[in-house]
């Protein structure tokens, strides 16, 4: 295989713009590249989280691992969707599988009574970060369709994922016996 990224450090971004595959050069504050960036974002949580569960060697988080790769390619495939205006890598079929995760995981968890608070063992705490960071890559992508024409299966996508990292925190936490914290409304 030969190197692709041979070199790091260009210093072409220096004056604020960066380049998509074709060349072209845009600012780094363009809608395109927040969800670049955001998609980047998520991933690189998912890789934290995917760190956490090597700390534990049971079967469940073995197969949790395997399914944080799968979305980590599929993050790829919507980065390069978007470095590559135009392109389509991304199928509905990516979304369906985040759809059959979650409704077979969901299953296993006892009903929810109220909302409840992030938190819980590390992974799972990772886990609602990486949450809460699809849902901000989700915007960053709704954003961009409102501009440019986008491929509806990466926002799609990306709103499966925050439900996907929801049911996964609740999962790790059920699997480590750790009690969730629910949200106390009505303070005022």
């Amino acid at each position: 295989m030969t190197a692709r990224l041979d070199q790091i450090t260009t210093r072409t971004g220096d004056d604020g713009t960066t380049a998509l595959a074709d060349g072209s050069r845009h600012s780094k504050s363009a809608p395109r590249f927040m969800a670049m960036g955001d998609v980047d974002e998520l991933n690189s949580h998912i890789g934290l989280l995917r760190s956490r569960l090597r700390a534990h060697v049971n079967k469940a988080d073995r197969e949790l691992d395997a399914f944080l790769i799968e979305i980590q390619h599929h993050l790829f495939e919507i980065g390069s969707e978007l470095a590559v205006p135009g392109i389509v890598f991304l199928t509905k079929g990516a979304v369906n599988g985040l759809d059959e995760w979650s409704v077979k995981s969901n299953a296993t968890l006892p009903p929810l009574k109220e909302f409840i608070l992030p938190s819980g063992v590390l992974a799972a705490s990772q886990a609602h970060v990486c949450r809460s960071v699809a849902r901000r890559a989700e915007r960053s992508m709704v954003a961009l369709a409102q501009v440019e024409t986008m491929n509806d299966a990466c926002a799609q996508y990306l709103n499966r994922c925050s439900d996907v990292f929801f049911i996964m925190a609740r999962v790790l936490n059920q699997n480590a016996q750790h009690a969730e914290t629910y949200w106390r409304g009505n303070r005022l």
